[in-house]
């Protein structure tokens, strides 16, 4: 069955290969992106199987109207694949204002904001599915990536509310969780300046290990977003699907260590309740 889909941040990247991934198996997309021209070729090939909206999620009067427009332009949506973003690199006092609040404009309220702006479609039809690209960093957290990780952690807990606010109208979300992967987001960071202070801190190694290349990365673009697919085309969809060893190992971890220092706290929790 020919899907529609509409997803954004499709220059590059996950969303780039998302889009031709799709295209080539017969659906239809709607695709945003701030870089004029840049699927031009994908249309001159597809056609009228792909609409271009030029868009930064930002703009939030002007990602309502691309909604509005894709929605009217494909008819029905079946999926929705908000992926725009960026990572923002540095130790949080190396952070430049700026830096900060663009980076939480585009990765978390950007995201909000294309969610908001697709619920009241979603409904009007009778439901679908959101795709909301997150990261294994949306469960951890690495040195270097703290307001990145903000993002993430905040948008996670967004998806995981309205999710329940949106369940009756027939609309549910996949949390999209790779750990690092081949996909140029490295070449893509925004760094702050380095402050010598932080050299020699897990800050510096993580600087470092980046610079070098020694920092690992294992996920592989293609197949993350064949997996992103798979989940998507299911009829049941989990609420989070990490991708990648390390994301799996990661968050394993992570989840473990928290379960545990929650068990390990136990008796001073519980003694918080009021008396009976």
């Amino acid at each position: 069955m020919v899907k529609t889909w509409f997803i954004t941040g499709t220059s590059t990247g996950l969303g780039r290969l998302l889009t031709e991934r799709l295209l080539a198996r017969g659906d239809r997309v709607a695709a945003t992106l701030r870089t004029p021209g840049a699927l031009d070729g994908l249309v001159a090939q597809y056609g009228d199987r792909l609409q271009v909206l030029t868009l930064d999620v930002t703009d939030t009067k002007a990602l309502r109207t691309a909604v509005a427009e894709a929605f009217a332009h494909m008819g029905r949506i079946d999926v929705v694949v908000s992926n725009a973003g960026y990572g923002l690199f540095g130790a949080a006092e190396e952070l430049s204002d700026t830096q900060i609040e663009r980076q939480i404009a585009t990765n978390l309220v950007g995201s909000i904001q294309v969610v908001r702006a697709v619920l009241p479609h979603l409904r009007a039809q009778g439901g679908g599915r959101i795709v909301q690209v997150s990261s294994e960093g949306g469960q951890i957290a690495y040195p270097n990536f703290s307001v990145y990780h903000a993002t993430k952690w905040g948008i996670e807990g967004f998806v995981e509310s309205v999710a329940k606010e949106v369940a009756p109208f027939g609309i549910d979300f996949l949390l999209i969780e790779p750990g690092p992967t081949g996909t140029g987001f490295g070449a893509g960071l925004d760094h702050a300046a380095p402050m010598p202070s932080y050299e020699d801190t897990p800050s510096g190694d993580v600087r470092r290990a980046i610079a070098s290349g020694a920092f690992v990365i294992k996920g592989d673009a293609a197949r993350t977003v064949d997996a992103m697919i798979v989940a998507a085309d299911a009829e049941a969809a989990p609420l989070r699907l990490a991708l990648g060893s390390t994301a799996y190992a990661s968050i394993s971890q992570a989840l473990a260590e928290r379960l545990r220092q929650l068990e390990v706290q136990k008796a001073l929790t519980l003694s918080a309740d009021g008396g009976e």
